[in-house]
């Protein structure tokens, strides 16, 4: 696929999967079955299965969870690269999928951060998703660390 044809692929999966109106069948359509899918504040998830399963527990916990691109998108081979911000409101079920701590229902704490991930696309399908998110900043605004 040509580079103009990867992006789109990461425009939309940016999109469906991460923007507000989450639409959950873009895993099948877009994600390859055995997706790499790794983030800082997260368990690491392999397969669509399990990448399923992390977007229920987090939309689930953080409801009006959202994400936009504040940049375009570069690309080069079969990699994507995209700069973010976004976050939401903890006023759903109980969230434990961060490095330390956890959040009881509806604790009402907001974050919003930033982060980059590099996507890989081949022919047409995700085949892997590694982001470097602000997990610092997360932690802080969810009150599970200490400002320094």
């Amino acid at each position: 696929m040509s580079i103009e044809e990867n992006k789109a692929v990461v425009g939309r999966w940016f999109t469906e999967f991460w923007g507000p109106d989450y639409n959950p069948g873009v895993i099948d359509e877009l994600a390859a079955p055995d997706i790499r899918f790794e983030y800082s504040l997260h368990a690491p998830c392999r397969g669509r299965d399990a990448v399923r399963a992390f977007a229920t527990k987090f939309r689930t916990a953080f409801p009006d969870l959202a994400f936009d691109g504040t940049a375009d998108l570069i690309a080069e081979g079969d990699y994507v690269v995209g700069q973010w911000i976004g976050g939401g409101t903890h006023t759903g079920a109980a969230f434990d999928d961060m490095p330390i701590g956890a959040l009881p229902a509806g604790s009402g704490k907001t974050m919003r951060f930033t982060g980059t991930s590099v996507l890989k696309v081949v022919d047409g399908l995700i085949v892997e998703e590694v982001g470097l998110d602000d997990g610092v900043t997360v932690l802080q605004q969810l009150g599970l660390i200490r400002p320094a």
